[in-house]
């Protein structure tokens, strides 16, 4: 598993005005961007190309990151145009730039200390999910992982997907036959991956592991402000 895919495209509208000049992804925790701590783990891991979806402010993310070498890495920008396509229609935007293998995929609006090394290279189904508790911003969880590590649309203890995982192409073959509500159904349509996953679980073929670190999405600016304070240490 060689190849990476970074969120990075969203508007960033709970975090104004932070992000009226600046994306989301690039604003700094820690004495740096979120999306570099994304970099330097995939790096870690052996991962050596990296795209990242891009459109609000993107010329901003060249600019900061570069081609990637610094981290050892290759990155390549895949612009959506001037409105996101949400998660499924970004991944379907990038899939020409990433190999036909199993690839990572992690938003870049969250940060987590978890190891990627515990994502499995291949998963067994379509796809494999990396799941916390639930956060106090969303009680109610995405899912339910159970003892068996499949990952079901229904049933209880719920978790919150974290928004890391591993996924194969094939999870969006049929995605016309799956996403009804698709907002262009042109060359860049716009819809999310929600659909496809529940659909992968109908099949049981979306599995998925619990992280019981650190994670957090940074969705507003006073979770940005509690996440800079934990990695000080105050």
């Amino acid at each position: 598993m060689r190849h990476a895919l970074i969120f990075a495209a969203g508007l960033g509208e709970r975090m104004r005005p932070l992000t009226n000049h600046t994306p989301k992804p690039l604003l700094e925790a820690g004495g740096k961007p979120l999306i570099a701590w994304h970099l330097e783990k995939l790096a870690a891991i052996g991962v050596h190309y990296v795209v990242i979806n891009t459109s609000h402010l993107a010329e901003q993310f060249p600019e900061v990151l570069g081609d990637g070498s610094r981290w050892g890495l290759r990155i390549r920008y895949a612009y959506e145009g001037p409105t996101p396509l949400e998660t499924g229609g970004g991944m379907l935007n990038a899939l020409p730039l990433l190999g036909p293998e199993p690839f990572i995929a992690v938003s870049g609006d969250v940060w987590t200390d978890a190891d990627f090394s515990a994502l499995p290279a291949e998963p067994t189904g379509v796809a494999h999910l990396m799941m916390v508790d639930n956060p106090a911003h969303h009680p109610t969880g995405d899912f339910h992982l159970d003892s068996e590590g499949v990952l079901h649309e229904q049933g209880e203890p719920r978790l919150t997907f974290s928004g890391l995982g591993v996924f194969r192409r094939e999870l969006l073959e049929d995605w016309r036959k799956v996403v009804i509500d698709a907002t262009d159904m042109g060359p860049r349509p716009r819809f999310k991956l929600r659909p496809l996953l529940t659909a992968g679980m109908q099949r049981n073929a979306i599995s998925g592991h619990l992280h019981q670190g650190a994670w957090t999405d940074v969705g507003t600016p006073q979770r940005l402000d509690e996440l800079n304070a934990h990695l000080r240490g105050s």
